[in-house]
Protein backbone atom coordinates (compact mmCIF):
# COMPACT_ATOMS: atom_id res chain seq x y z
CA UNK A 1 0.00 0.00 0.00
CA UNK A 2 1.38 3.43 -0.96
CA UNK A 3 1.55 6.11 1.67
CA UNK A 4 0.51 9.70 1.10
CA UNK A 5 4.11 10.92 0.71
CA UNK A 6 4.84 8.41 -2.05
CA UNK A 7 1.66 9.42 -3.88
CA UNK A 8 2.52 13.13 -3.63
CA UNK A 9 6.07 12.56 -4.86
CA UNK A 10 4.80 10.52 -7.81
CA UNK A 11 2.21 13.16 -8.68
CA UNK A 12 4.76 15.98 -8.46
CA UNK A 13 7.25 14.06 -10.61
CA UNK A 14 4.49 13.49 -13.16
CA UNK A 15 3.87 17.22 -13.44
CA UNK A 16 7.56 17.90 -13.97
CA UNK A 17 8.10 15.32 -16.69
CA UNK A 18 6.38 17.24 -19.54
CA UNK A 19 8.21 20.45 -18.67
CA UNK A 20 11.53 18.62 -18.44
CA UNK A 21 10.93 16.98 -21.83
CA UNK A 22 9.93 20.30 -23.39
CA UNK A 23 13.12 21.94 -22.14
CA UNK A 24 15.23 19.03 -23.38
CA UNK A 25 13.52 19.21 -26.78
CA UNK A 26 14.03 22.98 -26.97
CA UNK A 27 10.27 23.51 -26.77
CA UNK A 28 10.43 26.06 -23.93
CA UNK A 29 12.95 28.75 -23.24
CA UNK A 30 14.23 30.11 -19.97
CA UNK A 31 12.68 33.31 -18.68
CA UNK A 32 14.84 36.36 -19.37
CA UNK A 33 14.97 39.73 -17.62
CA UNK A 34 12.78 41.11 -20.41
CA UNK A 35 9.81 39.22 -18.91
CA UNK A 36 9.65 41.58 -15.92
CA UNK A 37 8.42 45.08 -15.23
CA UNK A 38 8.64 47.52 -12.36
CA UNK A 39 6.08 50.10 -11.32
CA UNK A 40 7.76 53.41 -12.14
CA UNK A 41 8.28 56.18 -9.62
CA UNK A 42 6.20 58.32 -11.99
CA UNK A 43 3.27 55.91 -11.74
CA UNK A 44 3.61 54.21 -15.14
CA UNK A 45 5.36 50.89 -15.64
CA UNK A 46 8.94 50.23 -16.64
CA UNK A 47 8.49 47.21 -18.88
CA UNK A 48 11.83 45.56 -19.48
CA UNK A 49 10.41 44.04 -22.68
CA UNK A 50 10.59 47.55 -24.15
CA UNK A 51 14.39 47.17 -23.96
CA UNK A 52 14.60 43.72 -25.58
CA UNK A 53 17.96 43.24 -27.24
CA UNK A 54 19.53 46.09 -25.28
CA UNK A 55 21.74 45.78 -22.21
CA UNK A 56 20.33 46.95 -18.87
CA UNK A 57 22.06 48.02 -15.69
CA UNK A 58 19.61 47.41 -12.83
CA UNK A 59 20.67 48.94 -9.52
CA UNK A 60 18.93 48.88 -6.13
CA UNK A 61 19.24 52.39 -4.72
CA UNK A 62 18.63 54.27 -1.46
CA UNK A 63 18.48 57.97 -0.62
CA UNK A 64 20.21 57.93 2.78
CA UNK A 65 23.10 55.54 2.09
CA UNK A 66 26.81 56.21 2.06
CA UNK A 67 26.67 54.97 -1.54
CA UNK A 68 23.91 57.42 -2.56
CA UNK A 69 26.45 59.63 -4.39
CA UNK A 70 26.71 56.73 -6.87
CA UNK A 71 23.57 58.20 -8.44
CA UNK A 72 25.94 60.72 -10.09
CA UNK A 73 28.08 57.90 -11.49
CA UNK A 74 25.01 56.04 -12.72
CA UNK A 75 23.90 59.22 -14.49
CA UNK A 76 27.39 59.48 -16.07
CA UNK A 77 27.14 55.86 -17.31
CA UNK A 78 23.64 56.55 -18.65
CA UNK A 79 24.83 59.69 -20.45
CA UNK A 80 27.89 57.93 -21.89
CA UNK A 81 26.26 54.71 -23.10
CA UNK A 82 22.54 55.32 -23.69
CA UNK A 83 23.00 56.40 -27.33
CA UNK A 84 24.69 53.03 -27.90
CA UNK A 85 21.76 51.16 -26.34
CA UNK A 86 22.31 50.85 -22.57
CA UNK A 87 19.45 51.54 -20.19
CA UNK A 88 20.07 52.18 -16.49
CA UNK A 89 17.20 51.48 -14.10
CA UNK A 90 17.26 52.52 -10.47
CA UNK A 91 15.18 50.45 -8.04
CA UNK A 92 14.81 52.20 -4.67
CA UNK A 93 14.69 49.79 -1.75
CA UNK A 94 14.44 50.12 2.02
CA UNK A 95 15.86 46.61 2.57
CA UNK A 96 19.25 47.62 3.92
CA UNK A 97 19.58 49.76 7.00
CA UNK A 98 16.20 51.43 6.45
CA UNK A 99 18.00 53.87 4.15
CA UNK A 100 15.05 54.51 1.82
CA UNK A 101 12.29 55.33 4.32
CA UNK A 102 10.56 58.01 2.25
CA UNK A 103 7.95 57.86 -0.44
CA UNK A 104 7.81 58.98 -4.04
CA UNK A 105 8.48 62.67 -3.40
CA UNK A 106 11.52 62.02 -1.17
CA UNK A 107 12.99 59.50 -3.62
CA UNK A 108 12.40 61.90 -6.51
CA UNK A 109 13.99 64.77 -4.57
CA UNK A 110 17.16 62.74 -4.03
CA UNK A 111 17.44 61.13 -7.46
CA UNK A 112 16.15 63.87 -9.74
CA UNK A 113 16.87 67.09 -7.90
CA UNK A 114 20.01 66.36 -5.87
CA UNK A 115 21.74 64.13 -8.44
CA UNK A 116 20.10 65.16 -11.73
CA UNK A 117 19.10 61.60 -12.64
CA UNK A 118 17.30 61.25 -15.98
CA UNK A 119 17.34 57.44 -16.28
CA UNK A 120 14.20 55.47 -15.27
CA UNK A 121 13.55 55.10 -11.55
CA UNK A 122 11.17 52.43 -10.27
CA UNK A 123 8.86 52.76 -7.32
CA UNK A 124 10.27 51.44 -4.06
CA UNK A 125 10.58 47.65 -4.12
CA UNK A 126 11.79 44.77 -1.98
CA UNK A 127 14.97 43.26 -3.47
CA UNK A 128 15.82 40.40 -1.08
CA UNK A 129 13.94 37.62 0.66
CA UNK A 130 10.65 35.86 0.15
CA UNK A 131 8.77 39.05 -0.74
CA UNK A 132 11.35 40.30 -3.23
CA UNK A 133 10.23 41.74 -6.56
CA UNK A 134 10.04 38.94 -9.20
CA UNK A 135 13.05 40.36 -11.10
CA UNK A 136 15.16 40.05 -7.96
CA UNK A 137 13.88 36.54 -7.24
CA UNK A 138 14.82 35.59 -10.82
CA UNK A 139 18.28 37.15 -10.41
CA UNK A 140 18.80 35.38 -7.06
CA UNK A 141 17.94 32.06 -8.67
CA UNK A 142 20.33 32.74 -11.56
CA UNK A 143 23.15 34.01 -9.35
CA UNK A 144 22.50 32.79 -5.77
CA UNK A 145 25.95 33.84 -4.54
CA UNK A 146 25.65 37.35 -6.00
CA UNK A 147 22.45 38.69 -4.45
CA UNK A 148 22.30 42.25 -3.12
CA UNK A 149 23.90 42.53 0.28
CA UNK A 150 23.52 46.31 0.45
CA UNK A 151 22.29 49.28 -1.55
CA UNK A 152 23.69 50.03 -5.03
CA UNK A 153 24.22 46.39 -6.02
CA UNK A 154 24.42 46.27 -9.82
CA UNK A 155 23.13 43.65 -12.27
CA UNK A 156 24.26 44.02 -15.87
CA UNK A 157 21.83 42.29 -18.20
CA UNK A 158 23.22 41.39 -21.62
CA UNK A 159 21.47 41.77 -24.98
CA UNK A 160 20.21 38.19 -24.58
CA UNK A 161 18.26 39.17 -21.45
CA UNK A 162 20.41 37.18 -19.03
CA UNK A 163 22.79 38.36 -16.33
CA UNK A 164 26.11 39.21 -17.96
CA UNK A 165 27.85 40.50 -14.83
CA UNK A 166 27.23 41.53 -11.24
CA UNK A 167 28.94 44.30 -9.30
CA UNK A 168 28.88 44.76 -5.54
CA UNK A 169 27.81 48.00 -3.90
CA UNK A 170 31.35 49.25 -3.36
CA UNK A 171 32.15 49.16 -7.09
CA UNK A 172 31.59 52.69 -8.41
CA UNK A 173 29.43 52.89 -11.55
CA UNK A 174 32.26 54.59 -13.46
CA UNK A 175 34.78 51.91 -12.45
CA UNK A 176 36.72 50.51 -15.42
CA UNK A 177 35.36 47.01 -14.71
CA UNK A 178 31.77 48.21 -15.15
CA UNK A 179 32.55 50.31 -18.21
CA UNK A 180 34.40 47.39 -19.81
CA UNK A 181 31.52 45.00 -19.09
CA UNK A 182 28.99 47.48 -20.52
CA UNK A 183 31.10 48.00 -23.66
CA UNK A 184 31.33 44.21 -24.10
CA UNK A 185 27.56 43.80 -23.60
CA UNK A 186 26.92 46.53 -26.17
CA UNK A 187 29.30 44.88 -28.64
CA UNK A 188 27.73 41.41 -28.27
CA UNK A 189 25.27 40.59 -31.02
Amino acid sequence: MMNRRTILIAAFAGTLAPATRALADGGMSRISAYAFSFPALSGDDIRLAAFTGRPLLVVNTASLCGYTPQYAGLQDIWSEFRERGLTVIGVPSNDFGGQEPGGTSEISETAHHQYGVTFPIAAKAIVVGAKAHPFYKWAAEARPREVPRWNFHKYLIGRDGYIADVFASAVEPTDTRIKTAIAKALADT
